[in-house]
Formats: structure tokens, sequence, C-alpha cells
């Protein structure tokens, strides 16, 4: 290796490293408020459930919190992978691509899920309720971010 080699590693480490930090910061850290959580404010706070409702989306988000951590678990696991396959590479390889790529199905099987359980707790509501949850989904899926 040349005089520059062991810098360029080292930035491409460091580099690396960021990149992973970032990814893991913004997904686990201090992720963007989901909209779920928008959306269950509005159900406890402002819809006014009656108890038969208010029992069943209960038993929904039990449901779906099982599933939700299965899901983000895989998620940290890919990440692991990621983390590997950089350190492995050290840069954009085969590797590495292919963590990313599994990194961003679990991503997307944790995006489908969640909808799938926001569609779940809509079913329960009355059509008023459900104008209101409408207008609040819409409203969080298009809130610029910050």
């Amino acid at each position: 290796m040349n005089r520059r080699g062991p810098l360029l590693l080292a930035m491409l480490l460091a580099f690396g490293a960021a990149i992973g930090g970032a990814m893991i910061g913004r997904t686990f850290i201090n992720p963007p408020h989901p909209v779920e959580s928008t959306l269950h404010q509005l159900l406890h706070d402002q819809l006014k459930l009656d108890r038969d409702q208010a029992a069943r989306i209960e038993a929904i988000e039990q449901r779906f919190a099982l599933r939700k951590t299965a899901l983000e678990a895989e998620l940290r696991a890919d990440n692991a992978d990621l983390a590997s396959a950089i350190e492995a590479e050290h840069g954009y390889g085969p590797r590495v691509a292919a963590a990313v790529d599994q990194s961003h199905h679990a991503m997307g099987e944790l995006q489908k899920a969640t909808l799938e359980h926001v569609f779940a707790m809509r079913s329960v509501l009355r059509p008023d309720q459900a104008a209101r949850f409408d207008a609040a989904v819409v409203k969080a899926l298009t809130v610029p971010a910050r």
C-alpha cells in the first residue's frame, strides 16, 4: 500500500460508520412521529369510542405490537448485517448492496404491517369517526418533513 492507502481506508471506514450511525439514529433514536402515533392519539382522545370499539381496537393494537416488535428486530438484524458488509468491503460492493436491499425489504414489511394495522382500526369506526380518521391519515402522510 502506498502512503495514502491507510488514510483512504480510514476515510472510507469513517464514512461508512457515519452513514450507518445516521441510519440507526434516524430509525431508532429520533424517528419521525409515525402516522400510527397520530392516529392513536386521535382514536383515544378525540373520537369518543364506545366500549365495544375500544375493546376491539385494544385487541388490534396488541396483535400489532407483537408483529411490530418482530419486524423491528428483523430490521435491527439487517442493519447489523449491513454494518458487517461495510466493514468487510470498505465500499459499495455486492455484500453491501445485498444488505441494503434486505434492509429495505424489512422496512417495507414494517410499513405494510403498519398500514394493515391502520385499516384494521378504521374498520371498527362509525362513518363519522372514519371520516375524521381518514382526514388525520391524509394530514399525517402529507406533513412536510422536519
